[in-house]
């Protein structure tokens, strides 16, 4: 099994792409040992000192670090990818490999009376931003929209990356500002 590495925007991030499927659709990240308990990938990931952050993309997996040098932390991390998908484990514990997708879209907060706009925002994220997004090992979720405020999670490699305040105000808030007048502004949440 050959696993390719790339780096992210975000120097605590690496990506993993292991050549093949790693989620269906959507994505999921585990933030804490805890949260890990669902996925038998992700508890392995955690048990590398120094991992602070999994996230799941379609064909890839990122990994955060708390400090370190990837010189020393990422032959233990292809270690243990190598070593899950060599198990046959599946992804998570119940044998599913479904997203956050459904959980995030149930926090979403709106006005009825914008559900047009926010259909048109949700869309421009979903065809032009989240894409590009993916390419650097994150995602990028919409949250809510409010008084003209667009409120957008980020995760991955996007996630307390140096130049994510630039990318949503320089360009997913110019993006939709542009196709989408009723938008102001855009906050991470």
């Amino acid at each position: 099994m050959f696993i390719q590495t790339e780096a992210t925007p975000n120097p605590a991030t690496l990506k993993f792409i292991p050549g093949r499927m790693v989620l269906d659709s959507g994505t999921m990240e585990f933030s804490s040992p805890e949260s890990a308990r669902r996925s038998p990938l992700a508890e392995r990931l955690f048990a590398v000192t120094g991992v602070t952050g999994v996230f799941y993309g379609a064909d890839f997996v990122t990994v955060t670090k708390a400090d370190g040098d990837w010189q020393h932390l990422k032959p233990a991390i292809l270690g243990a990818i190598m070593e899950h998908y060599m198990s046959g484990a599946p992804l998570l514990a119940d044998g599913t490999a479904a997203s956050d997708d459904a959980r995030d879209e149930e926090d979403e907060f709106f006005d009825e009376a914008d559900a047009e706009t926010v259909e048109q925002i949700k869309d421009l994220i979903e065809t032009r931003v989240r894409p590009a997004v993916a390419n650097d090992g994150g995602d990028i979720t919409f949250r809510g929209f409010k008084d003209g405020i667009v409120y957008l999670n980020m995760k991955g490699s996007c996630a307390g990356c140096p130049s994510s305040t630039a990318t949503l105000q320089h360009g997913i808030q110019n993006l939709l500002r542009h196709f989408v007048p009723d938008v102001q502004e855009v906050r991470p949440m």
